[in-house]
Parts: structure tokens; C-alpha cells; sequence
């Protein structure tokens, strides 16, 4: 409206004799029309604020200013929505404006239901939410780490990492929302297939799947019972989810090759309660020992303590939780799963110690069985060897098959369902081949004794300079 006004005075200086008076006329009866509409709509709205002043005292009066000045806003801004429509070139321009500012709150996007939003346009500036952030433990002589956090030199490093932190965050905020979307609908009666291409299709789609710059980090895990770790169905699976299983759901997520880590265990008999309840204090305890010099050695062993103080009632029969003492906790690198540092879960492990900077898999498994795995099953898990050097082929499938992994997974691991996925067909003995030169591994299903329960929980940890992030933390677990 001040523009409005503006050129309303300046114009009647430009104009002479005839036009300048009847520029004049036109203006108060335009002026003087907008005024009779003002007064009618005040008089109308002062009426019901002028009888709540009359009827209350003190409390009430300050309300009822309070309303009246809302409704002396509101009716200002209807006026000058009306100022708008009704004058010519200037009033398109100010409602234009209007338009604009409109459709710049529409741009903060929230997620939708079922999820299909990506991350990076729900966070457009990158400003990706943490995880949660802990002081590190005292060191063994007693002294506090919380000088970590104030150090001017520790907060310069940890922003000189911010890029590599936030990729992180990204890939968290991906996990968990996918997780949470999976509780939802997840239930008995459903295959094993079914419930991995739906997980997956909605992990692609929050990550916004871009060759290898971002995308699923693993296969998605769902070993059943006595099944560890490491089971994906492939094509023509028959298994079916039932009410009596305990499922370990284990996929990951990366950006850049920065990748996440993370497993929970589903159940719907609440009789298996007890044990999930030891694992996940066994994980959250080995989270909160572990930190930067700290000895892996010394985190197995708080994690073996606690995970043994559970005992579970399963059928009528009782058992001591024990520690899957064969399966390891390990550092991640960028586009490398396991990147050569192990986390045990029982006491005496190596005593190497954890450095600052490193991420790392912190996950525990118990079982009511013999608290050791075996390969077993038909495998479907693989992954290009890391450190693998130029090796020749001679077989002309097992060449376009390698192109293939290289082109679509390079060293992250892979499984049958995605290659099938991807139009390949015929394949298995181009693999087999790839496996016996040593430059894919496979990793098949790890299983305990036949009869027995295993569950597990992950998080992914960050050592940064001032504090330990563990990003993949969520609302659930």
C-alpha cells in the first residue's frame, strides 16, 4: 500500500489544467469508497470486543484487547488483499508477491505416508539432524573428557569433517525413518521376500538412489530363529514370516560411501521380550565404552558382563543369554563395510585401541543356544574383495559379471535378488567363478544350533573430535 500512496501524490505534479482535476476526482472517490468499507467492517468487529471489555473486568478486559487487536490485524490484511485485486498494474504486482511467499512455505516439504519424500529435499539447506552426542568416557586414570568439547583446536577438526559428518546424517535420518515405516505394516503371514523388496523400494527412495554416490550399503538382512546374520532370500524363497519367529532386520544406507550400520530385532510373541531387552542393553552398553583410546578388547568384555547378567523363559524352560562370541562389532570406512578393526562381544579380543575420527558398528548378538555360528543354508550375500588387485579372466561372462558389480555396487555388498533386479540372468557359475579367483567373497548365512533364539541390535558410532555421535539413534531403540 505505500507504494500506493506514494504514487497517488507524485503523479498530480506531472499533470496539468483538465487531466490534473479529473486525476483528482477519481482518486477521492476511489479513496473515499475504500474508507465507507473500512468504517463498516471496524464498527462491525469493535461491537463483540467492545461487550467482552463491558462484561469482564481486569483478566477479561486484557483479553478482550487482546482479540480486538487480532481481529483489527486480520481485517487489514483482507483490506489490503482487496487493494490488491482492485488497482490496475500495481495491484497484479503486489498479489504476484503474495503468490510467491505462499508457495516459498510450501517448499518446506513434510514426509509423506507411506514415505517418498527424499531426505536431502525434506533438509534442502543440509542441515541434517543429529544424532545423539555424548561425552566420552573418563580415561582409566580418572580424567574427565569434557575438555573435548570446549577445545578450540577439537571444534576447528570437527568442522573440518563437518561434509563427512553430515553425509552420515543423511544416511541416519534415511535409516530411521524407513525403520519406523517398516514397524507399521511388517506382520506374520508376510514372505520374506515381500518384506525385503518393500523395505527396499522405500530405502531407494529416501536416499534418492544415484549409482554409488548414494543408495542401500548392503543387502537387507532377515534371518530367522537360530539364523544369526547374513540371510536374504533369493528368487523363488518360499519362507514365510510367523508369529513364533524372532527376525533380525539388519540393511544399511549410504551417501557417498559414508555408510550406516544398523539392525533391530522384531518379535511379536511377547515371550522373547527378556532377550531382546539383553541385547539391546548389551549394544547400548558397549555404545556408551566405547570412545576415543579406548581398548576393543576391554568394550567386549563390559558387552560379555552385561549380555550374561540376562536370563530368558522361553517355553518353560530357562536360559542364560549368552554373547555370540564368533560375531564382531567393526569399523566402517568409506565404501568399505569392514574396514579391518574388529569390536568383539566377549572378553579377551585384540587390545587395539579406537582412534579419533573412526566410525564403527557397534552390535551384539545373543542366543539361548551355544553362543557360536556356523555357515549354513544357500548363500546370497557378496561383496568385491577391498584390497583385490588386477587378477585375469578368462571366462567371458565372469568379465561383463564383474563390469556389472563394479558398475552398480564397486566394493559394497551385493546379493542375487539385486543382480536379478538389474536384468542379469544365468549368472551363478560367472559367480562361482568370480569367487573361486578370490575377487568376490561370499558370506553365507551364519547360523547357530537348530532350536535356538538369536536376536540382535546395531548402531552406527562417530568418534568425532568433541564428542561421540552415535548418529543412527532414533526414537525406538
Amino acid at each position: 500500500m505505500a507504494e500506493l500512496q506514494l504514487q497517488h501524490e507524485v503523479e498530480p505534479q506531472l499533470l496539468n489544467g483538465d487531466d490534473l482535476n479529473e486525476e483528482r476526482e477519481d482518486a477521492d472517490t476511489s479513496e473515499s469508497l475504500k474508507k465507507k468499507r473500512r468504517k463498516k467492517k471496524r464498527n462491525k468487529a469493535s461491537a463483540p470486543a467492545g461487550t467482552n471489555e463491558a462484561e469482564g473486568d481486569g483478566d477479561a478486559g486484557g483479553v478482550g484487547d487482546v482479540r480486538k487487536q487480532l481481529e483489527q490485524q486480520t481485517l487489514e490484511d483482507k483490506e489490503r488483499e482487496e487493494d490488491g485485486e482492485e488497482d490496475g498494474e500495481e495491484g497484479e504486482n503486489s498479489a504476484g508477491k503474495k503468490k510467491k511467499k505462499k508457495k516459498k512455505k510450501k517448499g518446506l516439504k513434510g514426509q509423506t505416508d507411506p514415505p517418498s519424500v527424499p531426505i536431502c529435499e525434506l533438509y534442502p539447506n543440509g542441515d541434517f539432524p543429529k544424532g545423539e552426542e555424548c561425552e566420552y568416557p573418563p580415561s582409566k586414570d580418572g580424567r574427565s573428557a569434557a575438555w573435548r568439547t570446549t577445545s578450540e583446536e577439537k571444534r576447528a577438526l570437527d568442522m573440518a569433517n563437518e561434509e563427512m559428518w553430515s553425509d552420515f546424517r543423511q544416511a541416519a535420518e534415511a535409516h530411521r525413518q524407513v525403520r519406523s515405516y517398516v514397524r507399521s505394516w511388517i506382520q506374520p503371514g508376510m514372505t520374506m521376500i515381500d518384506i525385503c523388496e518393500k523395505l527396499e523400494d522405500c530405502s531407494r527412495r529416501l536416499i534418492k538412489e544415484n549409482g554409488l554416490k548414494a543408495g542401500l550399503a548392503f543387502p537387507t538382512g532377515c534371518s530367522i530363529n537360530h539364523c544369526a546374520a547374513h540371510y536374504t532370500p533369493n528368487a523363488g524363497d518360499p519362507t514365510v514370516l510367523r508369529y513364533d519367529d524372532v527376525c533380525k532386520i539388519d540393511f544399511g544406507t549410504h551417501i557417498n560411501g559414508r555408510i550406516i550400520d544398523c539392525a533391530f530385532t522384531v518379535t511379536f510373541n511377547p515371550k522373547y521380550d527378556r532377550l531382546l531387552e539383553a541385547v539391546r542393553d548389551a549394544t547400548n552398553t558397549g555404545i556408551k565404552f566405547a570412545g576415543i583410546d579406548v581398548r576393543l578388547c576391554d568394550v567386549g568384555e563390559t558387552i560379555q558382563e552385561v549380555m550374561e547378567s540376562y536370563e530368558v523363559e522361553i517355553d518353560g524352560k530357562t536360559y542364560q543369554v549368552k554373547p555370540i562370541r564368533n560375531l564382531n562389532g567393526h569399523s566402517i570406512g568409506q565404501y568399505r563395510i569392514h574396514s579391518g578393526k574388529t569390536v568383539p562381544i566377549v572378553k579377551g579380543g585384540e587390545a587395539t585401541r579406537m582412534e579419533e575420527g573412526e566410525a564403527y558398528a557397534i552390535e551384539t548378538f545373543g542366543s539361548t543356544g551355544r553362543g557360536a555360528v556356523h555357515d549354513d543354508m544357500e548363500c546370497s550375500h557378496y561383496m568385491k574383495n577391498f584390497n583385490v588387485g588386477h587378477v585375469p579372466i578368462r571366462l567371458p561372462r565372469a568379465k561383463h559379471l564383474l563390469n556389472v558389480i563394479n558398475e552398480n555396487f564397486g566394493t559394497l555388498a551385493f546379493c542375487r535378488r539385486w543382480l536379478d533386479r538389474l536384468g542379469e540372468s544365468k549368472y551363478l557359475m560367472a559367480l562361482k567363478n568370480l569367487c573361486d579367483l578370490g575377487i568376490i567373497d561370499p558370506y553365507p548365512p551364519l547360523c547357530d544350533i537348530k532350536g535356538s533364539y538369536t536376536a540382535q541390535y546395531e548402531h552406527t558410532i562417530l568418534l568425532r573430535p568433541t564428542y561421540k555421535e552415535v548418529v543412527s539413534r532414533g526414537d525406538d531403540y
